[in-house]
């Protein structure tokens, strides 16, 4: 027999299924493989050269290859009920019975034996009971701002008392009050302030983090006294300390007074909240430990430990089966909206100015909570999977997340959960272990045990390397001795194109042929004839292997109908680029992998119909923005309604908007004008999130009424200027005039030809006769 001969016969033929491909070495690794995986358990079943992995089969291809039935362990998973009451049907009414008596939920308690790859289903069955007991914990925010909504809750105990016997006659109230950590920058910590927080002459009480004023009880007039006995505090900053106050009530159940039945919390307030790493601003860098801190029903701690964060009130109120209901005003609605998504099995109510609506706003609330079951399990161990179908009301069926919730479910309505719980191999080696799976706000509870099978019925009686053969042995094996061939020609079987790497440095050569290496994640494998494929080292997208549009083969992805790109990140899907006039990209851009890429640089949007810089734009905005930023204009009434679609962000001067050169996206500079005749200036822009964002100078331009002082001043010395010019010119004028009068009198004095020994006046009366003939002789 040549080598090339002897390595054929060696190899182990492996078939296109989990069975094969688990290379089994003994039986209970084969069973863990797959639920259709059997083990041929019968001595004479190998053929020469076979290994012993090829016991490992499909029960059919065992069968076929001549194993027989008897001899084929295939142990299957199996289910029990150990507590079955039926749920409760009873009408309002009837007699009274404790919450512990009542049941909604239909099994209580489940054992699963669990094979490896085949489910174990079950159906679960919730009806929600008439007449079920309620507590209701109010928890009021008493700064300041609450002042006129205190007025209002001081008579809420017996008015919510008689609407809720509407639903239930088991109610129970009870009420707590928070301000803030005691410490600064939170509240002032002056003497005076620390006595009477308020300013002026409002009498306030000192600043508290949380008080317990009553626990819960079925007497509202109680209710009534002592939330009459109230007052208010204050506080430095904007947001609350109400998350300290939500811890507390979630995990103080004895100091409560919470009951095994419906627990409602009612958060009322007109602010937003501060959550963990805020602490630090007072100097508080412990985390908030999540237990109870209660003395004489104060909380003492909140100097101590940091506020809590919403992870952490997501497990305490979960845990302690609470229902929050979140009664704001309508300026924090979208905030408490954010932190409802977060919270499973709460509500947001909006709060009138002055609280007058808070009863129709938790009735609404509890029955908006109510109608809705929503199921959650506890951790499960490694490889465990859970899968639910709902059947609820008129029929509807539900899978994959919406399989775990019904709505609409109105008193004694009845639904069914199809669950269906799978292990992927067998977790801590065959522990069992315990599960729980409930309904959302509810004390009610499935308990369920989980077994796993991880060895065979064989390997139970057997003995190791028994005729049985159910665990490891060392006889029939394909024996590749180096003395029969060499281990070079193996190897050469192993390398592909000739190259220097066996089995691709992913696997090993077992008998000339690749034997791929198992990974930890039980999804992701090595493939190929030298295991050179692999189905996780695909292009990645949103840090999903393929985008989440498709599927990896052998480092390429194969991608979903309607998908492209070497990452399938690229939809073929022009809806997402349609426009309100249907035009794909408004016209304006051309449609890539299911985005706009605007071609126009003034048009932005995810469909290109935003122009931020188009004529218009100011316009358009002007009422908006003057009644966010100064709280006038047509809108100032209607304010909050119509004008909250941007970002409003204050800046002291014009040099301080944004500059078209400094933005990454177009704004526009807008200058408006408002009845007063002051101007005030803006910008106006969608950022690169598209959002919109709106730049104002939080001072308006007037124009100056006259300053009177100054005018009549001027008025005044301006006429003494005047006058005083007026003399200046005249004396001038006469000193020029008496120059030459005194010249041309000069002149004239020089030019006299008369002796100024004599009159000149004067005139002789004898008058000279001369003789033109005497010649004086």
């Amino acid at each position: 027999m040549s080598a090339y001969d002897y390595v054929y016969t060696c190899l182990c033929v492996k078939a296109g299924n989990e069975c094969i491909n688990a290379n089994a070495k003994y039986c209970g690794e084969c069973i863990q493989a797959g639920a259709k995986c059997g083990w041929c358990k019968d001595p004479g079943f190998l053929k020469q050269g076979e290994t012993v992995s090829t016991r490992c089969d499909e029960m059919e291809s065992l069968i076929k290859r001549g194993c027989d039935k008897g001899m084929i362990e295939n142990p299957r998973g199996e289910q029990r009920t150990l507590k079955n009451k039926a749920v409760t049907h009873r009408r309002k009414g009837a007699d009274k019975l404790k919450p512990e008596d009542i049941t909604q939920i239909q099994p209580q308690k489940l054992s699963l034996t669990l094979r490896s790859g085949e489910p174990q289903s079950f159906d679960l069955k919730f009806k929600r009971a008439e007449d079920y007991p309620i507590d209701l914990y109010y928890l009021m925010d008493l700064s300041y701002s609450m002042k006129d909504d205190l007025e209002n809750v001081k008579n809420l105990g017996t008015s919510l008392m008689l609407e809720m016997s509407k639903i239930t006659s088991d109610f129970k109230i009870g009420f707590g009050s928070f301000v803030e950590k005691t410490v600064m920058p939170y509240i002032s910590t002056t003497p005076a302030k620390l006595l009477n927080p308020c300013t002026g002459d409002q009498n306030c009480t000192s600043p508290f983090s949380y008080k317990n004023v009553l626990r819960l009880t079925s007497d509202g007039k109680k209710f009534n006294t002592l939330v009459g006995q109230q007052h208010i505090s204050g506080n430095l900053d904007s947001p609350e300390g109400g998350f300290d106050a939500i811890m507390q009530v979630a995990v103080c159940g004895e100091q409560i007074g919470w009951r095994n039945v419906t627990r409602l919390l009612v958060f009322s307030t007109d602010a937003g909240f501060h959550f963990a790493g805020d602490g630090k601003l007072g100097g508080i860098v412990l985390p908030n430990d999540g237990k109870c801190h209660l003395e004489n029903n104060v909380y003492t701690m909140s100097h101590y430990y940091d506020y809590p964060s919403i992870a952490h009130l997501v497990q305490k109120l979960s845990d302690n089966n609470i229902q929050t209901i979140f009664a704001v005003t309508e300026e924090f609605q979208p905030v408490y909206q954010e932190l409802k998504n977060l919270i499973p099995k709460s509500a947001v109510g909006t709060l009138s100015a002055n609280s007058s609506n808070v009863i129709n706003l938790i009735i609404d609330a509890y029955n908006s909570l109510s109608s809705e079951v929503i199921l959650e399990n506890s951790k499960l161990p490694e490889g465990l999977t859970i899968a639910y179908i709902s059947r609820c009301k008129n029929g509807v069926v539900s899978e994959g997340e919406n399989g775990r919730k019904c709505s609409n479910i109105s008193i004694g309505d009845e639904v069914t959960f199809s669950i269906s719980v799978t292990s992927k191999g067998c977790p801590k080696k065959g522990k069992s272990e315990t599960i729980k799976i409930k309904p959302l706000g509810f004390t009610e509870e499935v308990e369920i045990t989980l077994n796993f099978i991880c060895e065979c019925e064989c390997h139970k009686d057997g003995v190791k390397n028994s005729p049985l053969f159910c665990r490891p042995f060392h006889s029939q094996q394909c024996e590749c001795s180096s003395n029969d061939v060499a281990t070079e020609d193996m190897d050469r079987t192993c390398r592909k194109d000739n190259g220097t790497d066996i089995c691709s440095n992913n696997g090993d050569c077992v008998c000339g042929t690749c034997e791929c290496k198992k990974r930890d994640n039980p999804e992701e494998r090595y493939s190929g004839q030298y295991c050179e494929c692999d189905n996780f080292n695909c292009d990645r997208s949103g840090n999903k292997l393929c985008g989440g549009h498709g599927r990896c083969e052998c480092r390429v992805c194969v991608c979903d109908p309607m998908w492209t790109g070497s990452a399938c990140d690229c939809s073929l899907d022009n809806s997402t680029c349609m426009a309100s006039n249907k035009q794909i990209c408004n016209g304006r851009g051309t449609c890539e992998c299911g985005m706009c890429k605007c071609t126009d640089p003034k048009f932005q949007g995810p469909t290109c119909e935003t122009c931020p810089t188009c004529p218009g734009v100011c316009i358009e905005h002007k009422e908006c923005v003057q009644c966010r930023a100064f709280g006038t204009g047509e809108k100032k009434d209607k304010c909050e309604k119509d004008c909250s679609y941007f970002n409003l962000i204050k800046v002291k001067d014009r040099d301080k908007l944004p500059q078209p050169n400094d933005a990454s996206y177009p704004l526009m500079h807008c200058k408006e004008r408002d009845a007063n005749d002051c101007w005030f200036y803006y910008t106006y822009a969608v950022n690169n999130n598209t959002e919109k964002e709106v730049h104002v100078v939080d001072t308006l331009d007037c124009p100056t009424g006259p300053d009177i002082i100054p005018i009549v001043a001027g008025v005044v010395a301006g006429i003494v200027l005047i006058g005083l010019a007026l003399l200046l010119i005249w004396k001038l004028l006469m000193i020029i005039h008496d120059r030459r009068e005194f010249a041309k009198f000069e002149k004239e004095k020089m030019n006299a030809k008369w002796d100024t020994g004599e009159n000149p006046i004067y005139k002789s009366a004898v008058t000279t006769v001369v003789n033109p003939k005497y010649e004086g002789k």
